[in-house]
This record gives C-alpha cells, structure tokens and sequence, in this order.
C-alpha cells in the first residue's frame, strides 16, 4: 500500500475533528475534548500540519496534539505506538512545502528534530501533557521522534 493512502485505507478517527477544525477556519478544533488525566485536564490543544505527500504530490492535512516550548511547537510522530512511522512523519522527512494551523491562525514553518538532552528534556514535558506517549514508546521497538515547528510567515487558515 502507497504510504500516502494509509489515511484512506485505515477509519481515522480524527476526521470528523480535522473535518470542523477546515470548515470552521480554525474556529472549532484548536481544544479538542479528552478523557480526564489525573490532574483534571481534559482538553487537549490541537494544530493541523499540512504536508506535501511524498509520492503523490498532493496535500495531506492531519490534526496533531501540540506543546509550546521554547518558541515552537512540539508535535510526536507516535502513530499510536504503531510500528512504522505516521505518514505525516515520512512527507516531512522527504522535504515539500510545510505548514501549520493554530486555531484561526497559519504559518508557513520550518522543523526540526530535537536530539540529546534537548530531547530529554522535550519527552518529559511532552509525557506530562499525555500520559498516552509514554504507553506508546512501550508498544514499539522504533524510535518515536519529536518534531519541533517553528512558524514562519503567517498565510490564510486551511480549506477544506
């Protein structure tokens, strides 16, 4: 199977979420509702990261749980603990046209991965925002990488 079709064969169960955050221009979407942690948080901020897909040249738009750290965006390519990296993941790697949505707001962006201490330091203040990435890193042998956005030049909110 394509790399770029794995969306598409598999239910994905952010659509709908993707789906209102597109059509509402960012007005809904950006806190999306969670089980409670046990510190009573319950919502959860989101971006969508839209990347150029790798084989098809087509854009791909997918909602991502984000921190803010240091002045950029930190987002986990976790794919659910699965054992190959998320497609999203894989479109970065192979370079194309970035961008990011925060709410009502996109930007052109650059990226990153964290490495050494830095890294560390960006698990554990990523692990204390969902107890789910450290659950995910026991389900795999691959490495789950970090990725830090840094937003560039502000462009119109995402279309549908």
């Amino acid at each position: 199977m394509a790399d770029d079709t794995q969306a598409a064969a598999a239910p994905n169960p952010l659509a709908g979420h993707r789906a209102a955050y597109l059509r509402s221009g960012g007005a809904e979407g950006h806190l999306l509702e969670g089980e409670p942690l046990r510190d009573g948080r319950r919502f959860n901020p989101m971006l969508l990261l839209r990347t150029t897909g790798r084989t098809s040249g087509r854009p791909f738009v997918t909602p991502l749980m984000y921190g803010s750290y240091g002045g950029e965006l930190i987002v986990v390519a976790s794919y659910g603990g699965a054992d190959v990296h998320p497609s999203w993941y894989r479109n970065l790697k192979a370079g194309g046209a970035l961008a990011v949505q925060v709410a009502t707001q996109a930007y052109t962006a650059g990226w990153r991965e964290p490495a050494g201490a830095e890294l560390d330091a960006l698990w554990a203040y990523m692990d204390a925002l969902s107890p789910y990435y450290p659950h995910y890193r026991g389900m795999t042998a691959r490495h789950i990488p970090l990725v830090a956005l840094l937003l560039r030049e502000p462009i119109p909110v995402f279309a549908g």
